[in-house]
């Protein structure tokens, strides 16, 4: 049996044994680890089923020239604009951002696409924006987005070179 497989018994064990005993902690966790399964139920296959939508509708050529190394900034505000209305956090982006990558895209625009996916999301910039101010917010953003993107051209050099 592999390593995976070993933890996942394990794990499967604790949770039972948890439950038969009453043992809070794993109670606790078995609820958890439910309540994670269903809202991935709830948001993946629609997240999947857009994705491969785009993957058919868009053709390589488009986000080659969009998104691809001749591209040059606007690719990565295109990215933040392609990620600002996803729901569903990482893991809705990374089956998107390796769509894209798949099909053109630059690594350093993938990777400002996983930032911006985690920091232009409309709904949650509206929360923000509700609760500290809209100037916090366009603050907040200001300084993020070219270090978002200067770290993303960064890190795509290092990688691009190991």
């Amino acid at each position: 049996m592999s390593k995976k497989g070993i933890f996942i018994t394990i794990y499967t064990l604790g949770i039972i044994l948890s439950l038969l005993f009453h043992i809070d902690f794993g109670v606790k966790t078995a609820r958890n680890l439910l309540d994670f399964t269903i809202h991935m139920m709830k948001v993946l296959p629609f997240a999947f089923i857009l994705i491969g939508l785009f993957d058919v509708w868009v053709p390589k050529k488009t986000i080659e020239e969009r998104l691809g190394k001749e591209a040059g900034l606007k690719a990565h505000l295109t990215a933040f604009i392609l990620a600002a209305p996803l729901a569903g956090g990482l893991y809705v982006s990374l089956p998107a951002a390796a769509m894209l990558y798949e099909k053109g895209a630059s690594l350093d625009v993938v990777l400002t696409f996983l930032g911006a996916s985690t920091l232009v999301r409309i709904p949650m910039m509206i929360f923000e924006a509700s609760f500290m101010g809209i100037k916090f917010t366009l603050a907040r953003l200001s300084v993020s987005i070219p270090l978002v993107i200067i770290s993303s051209i960064i890190m795509a050099k290092f990688l691009e070179r190991t």
